[in-house]
């Protein structure tokens, strides 16, 4: 029997890439594409509707939230499968088969799509952003003991083990929860090398000093919680 997946896109203030990057997902790959439109104030969600996206609207407290969002609205459909993605037109959308693969020859629980291991585009992550990653992924390896390359949001995940994951932060630390939880749960985890390019606008994190020292100092936080503080997952 066909597995059936299920794609998530937080998305706020997209209206410039939220459909080149609906358009990019592979025909027929993944039964449902759900866009959770957090409190956009252009075009985001009635984009999203005209290429066949199912769209949740509302404020959201950030991109856990969304994410949280988009799981409460699909459980009831019964997927096996959820990929992440974001509606800024920077991951790849059409390399999905190459996160969704492992999952479905059972090589894998979750999969990462790693843009430090695969082709990225100059200046499709800044400087900080850049090695705020690597600093993060060191401290997972040190204090979880798993080698991770990338934080990327472009990632897939068996719906079971994702609930078993109980995840939990609604804002900047969503993406390092899931791959610590899924480390200290041992999942089968893959990095996957996926492409990456510049994103249409501004970055609402890495865009800014500002955003990106909150984010770093959120997810930073998050790993250190779940050393000192192991969640009963």
């Amino acid at each position: 029997m066909k597995e059936k997946i299920a794609v998530i896109i937080p998305a706020l203030n997209e209206e410039e890439s939220i459909g080149l990057a609906l358009d990019a997902i592979p025909k027929g790959l993944a039964e449902w594409i759900v866009v959770v439109d957090g409190g956009s104030k252009d075009k985001t969600s009635e984009i999203a509707r005209k290429k066949g996206a199912a769209v949740l609207e509302g404020r959201t407290l950030g991109y856990g939230d969304a994410c949280l969002k988009g799981l409460k609205f699909i459980d009831p459909l019964n997927p096996q499968i959820i990929v992440f993605m974001d509606g800024d037109y920077s991951d790849f959308p059409q390399e999905m088969a190459l996160l969704v693969g492992p999952l479905l020859k059972g090589e894998a629980d979750f999969t990462v799509g790693s843009r430090l291991r695969g082709r990225r585009e100059s200046g499709a992550m800044p400087f900080h952003a850049l090695w705020g990653n690597k600093l993060v992924c060191f401290l997972i390896n040190l204090l979880h003991g798993f080698k991770y390359t990338d934080l990327g949001p472009f990632r897939a995940i068996r719906y079971d083990r994702l609930k078993e994951l109980k995840m939990m932060d609604r804002t900047y630390g969503w993406t390092v929860e899931m791959q610590v939880k899924a480390v200290i749960k041992k999942l089968k985890i893959l990095e996957i090398p996926v492409s990456y390019r510049k994103r249409a606008g501004v970055s609402k994190i890495s865009g800014t000093f500002s955003g990106s020292m909150r984010a770093g100092i959120k997810i930073i936080l998050t790993i250190l919680k779940l050393f000192f503080d192991k969640p009963g997952i």
